[in-house]
């Protein structure tokens, strides 16, 4: 039995190899069947993200060459070209790798929540493809429990550490029911379409999407559930918008302090919380100066986000002991496991050889035999059958020179060296 992480991600592979390595949701299922009918890999899971193609497998023996080479040619990529940036865990390190990759320790953001969903994710899709057994579906469930811990008992996860992340808490923490609160978003890129994800997994109330050309405001709109309109409409809009962020590539600023203030009037002063991410910035400084406005300037969130990191930085190494604990724990439930199989084969010789003296006995109590003579000789033949094949063995292991088996022996049989002497 062997667990085997293997995968590119960010960190080892250009953007370019990751999109050609990566599983379409609409891929895996066959995959998985397919990835277990062509390797000697009994079990398997596979996890495809933006940043890393990872494939999670459990075999009788490590066996990485045909893994790999089934990668590279399900995607058409050379061997060569994928072993360049493949890495490959084994055992104690796959199952560390798992958990740290689920507890977001191996994210390009530090402690970054999704990564926990898309495994729990990839485990359901391998689940209903057939490929996972009890020993990944074990290791999986651990993996989910040790994550759970750390997002619990560190701050991994707790302080944003993006611009985009660090304005919406920033938001929330202003407004302390977003669901109530409408939202103003000012442009269409990037950073904004991040936001936009953000806000709504708050739940804010409405989002609005100002940009300069309506078809790709609404293009993002329609994603969220928003409503888009042109940077002309902004003051009518902004009337009603209590969480303003900008982001924008203009050269001027296209928020001025007069407008913010005939808002504030209709609003009756209700507060304004803004953020400028822009660089030119979108919103004149002067808007600062108003009463009933919040705003921060790019340069405010990367500060904040510095310390944040910092902080998850901080928590990182208690994240790292409990996966350490994690793992120990999972692999020393696995040694367990392994010896049950063991043990029921050990009792069922054992039944076995007490079934066949007792009915030994019986005959015996039959045909006349006393009962005192009976019980002495089925303690005998007993011990004797139970006795046997140890015995031969602990001989053939001293003629070979295995003294370290006899020590083993000895262990578990729970003897010492004094207990011949205590008991005359």
């Amino acid at each position: 039995m062997a667990f085997i992480a293997l995968g590119i991600n960010h960190k080892t592979a250009s953007v370019d190899v990751r999109e050609r390595v990566a599983f379409t949701p609409e891929q895996l299922v066959e995959a998985l069947q397919q990835l277990c009918r062509i390797t000697p890999s009994r079990e398997a899971a596979i996890l495809s993200t933006c940043n890393r193609s990872e494939l999670y497998l459990e075999q009788d023996h490590p066996s990485t060459d045909e893994v790999l080479a089934w990668l590279a040619g399900y995607h058409n990529l050379s061997l060569e070209e994928l072993r360049a940036c493949a890495y490959v865990h084994q055992d104690d390190d796959a199952v560390r790798h798992m958990m740290r990759v689920a507890s977001g320790l191996d994210s390009m953001v530090l402690g970054e929540p999704q990564i926990l969903g898309q495994m729990k994710s990839a485990y359901a899709v391998a689940r209903e493809a057939g490929t996972v057994g009890p020993l990944l579906g074990r290791l999986f469930q651990a993996t989910f429990s040790t994550a759970k811990t750390v997002r619990t008992d560190t701050a991994i996860g707790e302080n944003p550490v993006s611009v985009a992340f660090a304005a919406v808490s920033l938001a929330r923490q202003i407004f302390s029911d977003l669901h109530r609160s409408q939202a103003l978003l000012i442009g269409a890129g990037e950073t904004i379409t991040l936001v936009a994800r953000h806000l709504h997994e708050q739940g804010v109330k409405r989002i609005v999407v100002a940009n300069r050309t309506l078809e790709r405001a609404s293009i993002l709109a329609e994603e969220f559930g928003a409503h888009a309109v042109l940077l002309a409409d902004m003051p009518q809009e902004l009337v009603n918008s209590d969480i303003v962020i900008s982001s924008t590539a203009s050269q001027l600023p296209i928020l001025g302090k007069g407008a913010v203030e005939r808002a504030l009037k209709q609003r009756r002063h209700k507060p304004i919380f803004m953020v400028d991410i822009a660089v030119p910035r979108d919103i004149e400084p002067e808007v600062g100066e108003l009463d009933d406005v919040y705003l921060y300037t790019v340069d405010d969130l990367h500060e904040v986000v510095a310390e944040n990191l910092k902080s998850r930085q901080g928590a990182a190494q208690a994240a790292e002991e409990l996966v350490g604990a994690g793992v120990e724990d999972f692999m020393q439930r696995l040694r367990e496991l392994a010896a049950v199989d063991v043990l029921r084969a050990y009792r069922q010789q054992a039944e076995r050889l007490r079934d066949e003296e007792v009915l030994k006995a019986q005959r015996m109590l039959q045909n006349g035999t006393s009962a005192e003579e009976v019980l002495a000789l089925l303690a005998r033949g007993l011990t004797n059958k139970l006795l046997h094949a140890p015995s031969v063995q602990l001989k053939k292991l001293s003629a070979d020179g295995r003294f370290d088996a006899l020590a083993v022996a000895q262990e578990l049989f729970a003897l010492d060296e004094g207990s011949d002497k205590r008991s005359q």
